[in-house]
């Protein structure tokens, strides 16, 4: 029923458009037109304002055909990561990539696609359904900023989609709690050739730290990660300070909260061990460290309404889905912990944030008749 190859340039055409974190208002009102062609209204919202971005959220209303139908709500972001600028994509044998010198940006712009195809079809079938509302997110790629900033008094909707991960051979139901750490460690400078003795090396405190650190798969349900170091100034100076961002994630709140203390533990016990005596005065190394929990986890329950009717609509079609569990967050994250609960569909999208992402065509296909069979469904659950 949706069509295939209206989808495919719909997506390519998007992808063309450059919308890094921060700048997605040349995306937006490419959707905007679509979106208003079909008679939907829109909106903006200030997100963009409060995080320095050139255009808040995408709100989308379309206004159904069957008024006692309850309506339903789809999610997609419109940024991208870098690579992301210039992208040239093209198809062969059935699967779309870019051409190997920047990210696909199918991450999440075939969700994108997906939710402008369905309204097309509902629209141009004359579908039965309830109101439909979207959110077309900015700076999902950095925080899930514009879903932990949006309006959720906007929407009326209960339930719903978002579409932002890789299969539609699953759908994800559960996503992990995530806290950065960003760490200071404060060492003493001294010259490096003629008296290292007279300082404290911020590299070495840390690098011990580290070392002592359980960091990788804790469990299966926790996972740590030391992603950026930086520190010193030049090779004849013992370094003074080094600066680390880390995080932590996990479906179990108290999981995550002993590994962060733990990962906090490794530094102070390091600077505790490192002391001098210096011209009749001790030295000795200190350490911050900022935590932001970044998101909460979702676990939408397997008999929920929404997964209910996933799970119907997939059985209509013959397509064969299980409920997984996640170890990244996406806005469906904010979304379920501020009143409406989401489910993450895949699209087809896989090597994520990777020069070598690509674009299963069929699953992406398969992905929007998945979508346009549950807000079928939705009309006739009230």
């Amino acid at each position: 029923m949706i069509s295939k190859d209206r989808m495919t340039q719909h997506v390519m055409d998007i992808i063309k458009i450059d919308s890094h974190s921060k700048r997605e208002k040349d995306v937006a009102l490419k959707l905007q037109k679509d979106m208003e062609e079909l008679g939907a209204e829109c909106s903006y919202d200030n997100v963009g304002e409060k995080v320095g971005g050139n255009v808040g959220n995408l709100i989308v209303k379309l206004k159904g055909n069957k008024s006692e139908a309850p309506p339903f709500f789809l999610c997609s972001h419109m940024d991208t990561v870098a690579p992301g600028e210039g992208i040239k994509p093209h198809i062969v044998d059935g699967v779309m990539r870019s051409d190997g010198t920047t990210i696909l940006g199918s991450d999440d712009k075939s969700g994108v696609s997906i939710i402008v195809e369905v309204l097309r079809t509902l629209k141009e079938k004359e579908i039965p359904h309830g109101d439909i509302e979207i959110a077309f997110t900015i700076c999902e790629e950095i925080g899930l900023l514009g879903a932990k900033y949006i309006d959720i008094e906007k929407f009326k909707s209960k339930y719903g989609i978002v579409l932002d991960s890789s299969t539609p051979k699953r759908l994800v139901l559960r996503c992990p709690s995530s806290d950065k750490l960003h760490i200071k460690v404060h060492g003493l400078e001294a010259h490096a050739g003629l008296c290292p003795e007279n300082g404290i090396s911020a590299v070495k405190v840390a690098s011990e730290a580290i070392a002592k650190m359980n960091i990788g798969r804790i469990d299966e349900e926790t996972t740590a990660n030391i992603g950026l170091i930086s520190g010193g100034v030049a090779t004849n100076i013992v370094p003074k300070l080094v600066n680390i961002d880390a995080e932590a994630r996990s479906h179990d709140k108290e999981k995550l909260d002993k590994q962060v203390e733990h990962m906090c533990n490794c530094f102070y016990e390091a600077s505790r061990n490192h002391k001098i005596i210096f011209n009749g005065e001790e030295y000795s190394s200190s350490v911050e460290i900022d935590i932001e929990r970044i998101y909460e986890n979702m676990d939408v329950p397997s008999y929920a309404h929404v997964t209910k009717l996933v799970d119907k609509a997939c059985e209509n079609l013959n397509h064969e889905i299980k409920h997984h569990t996640s170890g990244g967050g996406c806005d469906a994250n904010y979304l379920n912990n501020r009143g409406i609960e989401c489910v993450n569909l895949g699209t087809g999208m896989y090597e994520l944030h990777t020069v070598s992402e690509h674009l299963i065509l069929d699953e992406f296909y398969r992905s929007a008749e998945i979508v346009l069979e549950t807000v079928k469904l939705n009309s006739y659950n009230n």
